[in-house]
C-alpha cells in the first residue's frame, strides 16, 4: 500500500516537466554544481573557525563518507528497483537525456548527501539566511531526483532523514571532541 502510493505521488510529480525544467533538474542534480556550491561553504567555515577549520573538515568528510556508505548499503540490502528501472512504470516515467543510474534507488543517495552536509553546515555556520538557504537547497536536490525519474519520493525522503541524522550525529561527536580534547590543553602541551 505505501508503495502504491509513492508510486503514484512519484508519477504526478515526474509528469510536471517541461523541457527547460529538464535542463534546470540536471543541473542541480550535477555533482559539479554540488562541488561548486560545497567549495563556498567549506571556505565560509575556513574563514570563521580559523584553526579549527581542518578538524572540522575532517568531521565533515567522515559525516559525507558514512552518509555515502550506508545509503549503498540499503539500497543493496532493501533492492527497491528505481522508477526508471521499474518494469511495470515502462513508458510511463519522465527520464532526461536518457540517464537513469544504477538499478536500485532506496534510499537517494543525492537526497542523503545533500541533507546531510545541510544540516552538518548549518549547525556550524548558524546563520538564518544559511539555514533557510541551504534546506531549500537540498530540497531541491531531493525533488530534482524524482523529476529526473530516478527515485520514488519515499528513497527522497528517508535519503533526507538519513543524511540530517547522520550529519547531527557527528556534529554532536565534533562538540563532544572539541570539549573533551581539543580544549584540553593537556593533550597539546606535553611539557605540563
Amino acid at each position: 500500500m505505501i508503495e502504491e502510493f509513492d508510486q503514484r505521488i512519484f508519477l504526478l510529480l515526474n509528469s510536471l516537466n517541461s523541457p527547460f525544467w529538464d535542463g534546470v533538474m540536471y543541473i542541480i542534480s550535477s555533482l559539479f554544481t554540488w562541488f561548486l556550491l560545497y567549495f563556498a561553504i567549506l571556505a565560509f567555515i575556513a574563514i570563521r573557525y580559523k584553526r579549527k577549520f581542518l578538524i572540522i573538515l575532517l568531521f565533515i568528510i567522515a559525516a559525507v563518507a558514512l552518509t555515502d556508505q550506508l545509503a549503498l548499503l540499503i539500497k543493496n540490502v532493501v533492492l527497491r528497483l528505481r522508477p526508471c528501472h521499474e518494469p511495470a512504470l515502462e513508458g510511463a516515467v519522465h527520464i532526461v537525456k536518457n540517464w537513469c543510474g544504477g538499478k536500485y534507488g532506496f534510499v537517494s543517495s543525492h537526497a542523503a548527501n545533500s541533507f546531510n552536509v545541510a544540516l552538518i553546515s548549518l549547525l556550524f555556520v548558524k546563520k538564518r539566511w544559511f539555514t533557510v538557504t541551504i534546506v531549500i537547497w537540498a530540497a531541491i536536490v531531493g525533488y530534482s531526483r524524482i523529476y529526473l525519474g530516478v527515485h520514488y519520493p519515499g528513497d527522497v525522503i528517508c535519503g533526507s532523514i538519513l543524511g540530517a541524522l547522520i550529519g547531527w550525529r557527528i556534529y554532536l561527536v565534533y562538540i563532544w571532541t572539541d570539549k573533551r580534547i581539543l580544549q584540553n590543553k593537556k593533550y597539546f602541551n606535553p611539557t605540563d
